[in-house]
């Protein structure tokens, strides 16, 4: 599965937040911060903590892509 977060970070710009105010302000890590620059998984609670921060959803932020051609679950005859 691949994690984006490209909405987390047009949703930054449009709100004038930097990454620095965020991890302040939403009490997280710069190590969290640096995991979601590399599309890294992070944990539900910091994400739900960026949510109310910048009061939004957890579909604002993330996107969870399935990666092509890998079935996790096939169906049995």
């Amino acid at each position: 599965m691949i994690i984006d977060y490209t909405k987390l970070w047009k949703l930054m710009i449009d709100k004038n937040i930097n990454k620095t105010e965020l991890c302040k302000n939403a009490k997280i890590s710069t190590n969290a911060m640096a995991k979601m620059g590399k599309n890294e998984s992070v944990s539900l609670d910091i994400l739900a903590r960026i949510c109310n921060i910048l009061n939004c959803n957890l579909d604002d932020i993330v996107e969870i892509k399935l990666e092509p051609n890998i079935c996790f679950y096939e169906r049995r005859k």
